[in-house]
């Protein structure tokens, strides 16, 4: 019998600094996207938590920076499959503004293997989580 797909709602955030996007690179942690991928910082909402707690605290995990400001711009919906298990996933993306400061990864054994700011122009579909492709979309590739 087919194991029925496992739901998640995910907050991403998309911030930028001149040029650049902040990024990071999943690590074998990552329960849906692929390793080594470079995708949004965020992650699942745990239940009883709002969209924008959650997205603070995942951009504190994984960058070490805190969330000043943040505004929905789209919704995406995206399906996989990772370590045996067939994902639905909802993702709800943010513009975000962020304290100053060099990004840094505060959680250890989460998704997060990397975080920095990457060149617009240097950015490719095969580097990026689909979710880190719809965010470059939304804000407008070079």
């Amino acid at each position: 019998m087919a194991q029925p797909a496992r739901s998640r709602i995910s907050a991403y955030a998309i911030a930028t600094m001149e040029d650049q996007l902040l990024l990071t690179q999943l690590s074998e942690a990552s329960p849906v996207f692929l390793p080594g991928l470079w995708h949004l910082p965020g992650g699942g909402i745990d239940p009883g938590e709002q969209p924008q707690e959650t997205l603070a605290r995942e951009l504190y995990e994984e960058t070490g920076l805190e969330l000043l400001n943040s505004r929905l711009v789209d919704a995406r919906s995206y399906t996989a499959h990772r370590l045996g298990v067939h994902w639905h996933l909802v993702g709800l993306f943010y513009r975000v503004d962020l304290q100053s400061g060099a990004p840094q990864i505060t959680e250890n054994d989460g998704s997060a293997a990397a975080v920095r700011w990457m060149p617009l122009s240097d950015l490719t579909d095969s580097m990026l989580s689909p979710a880190a492709i719809d965010g470059l979309d939304m804000i407008g590739r070079p």
